[in-house]
């Protein structure tokens, strides 16, 4: 039986994609020190994940724009996100194992609330879809200095509303969560 895990990550940050990762794990392959992306350093999550993408027996990581975001809305482009992933792993799953509440996107989706710290191969999605969301904000990072992306990853720390009132909005920010942060002088 395939069982994939998927998990998202970026839901709430002011700027980058939402991004959902997928991931079937081999079952005789053991993954150290794997857990809930939240509950590991960054290190320790780089760790995990080189290990993941050479263990795993299939993996992928899908991202969703801000452009899409403001379009269509997080929860929209958060289940495009999983779909993607899903679709990206090049095999079917027999059960796909959800963070969080149901979604309804695939018949055999079964949700598990707090599943990234409960099931491993949904904390192996939250794993690779957190380092290849952070890997894309710290190149952010170098197209737009100044926001502190590389290390607030596009949450709306003070320092990034700051950035936002003096310097404006990027390409990678999501207009739709910004507005109580934007200086309407710069436009």
């Amino acid at each position: 039986m395939v069982v994939a895990g998927v998990d998202e990550v970026g839901r709430g940050p002011l700027a980058g994609p939402v991004s959902a990762g997928a991931c079937v794990l081999d079952p005789d392959s053991e993954i150290p020190h794997l857990n809930d992306s939240k509950k590991l350093s960054e290190k320790r999550r780089e760790e995990v994940a080189a290990t993941l993408r050479a263990r795993a027996r299939a993996w992928h990581v899908a991202h969703v724009s801000a452009d899409v975001i403001d379009a269509h809305g997080i929860m929209f482009a958060l289940k495009q996100a999983m779909r993607e992933a899903v679709a990206g792993l090049g095999l079917k799953p027999d059960v796909i194992l959800l963070d969080g509440r149901p979604l309804a996107l695939w018949p055999q989706e079964q949700a598990i609330v707090k599943g990234d710290g409960k099931i491993a191969c949904i904390a192996a999605a939250s794993v690779l879809a957190k380092v290849q969301r952070d890997a894309l904000m710290r190149e952010a990072d170098q197209a737009y200095p100044g926001y502190g992306l590389a290390h607030n990853k596009g949450y709306g720390t003070a320092e990034h509303a700051a950035a936002i009132r003096e310097r404006g909005l990027t390409p990678l920010h999501r207009r739709s969560f910004c507005g109580e942060f934007v200086n309407p002088t710069l436009f």
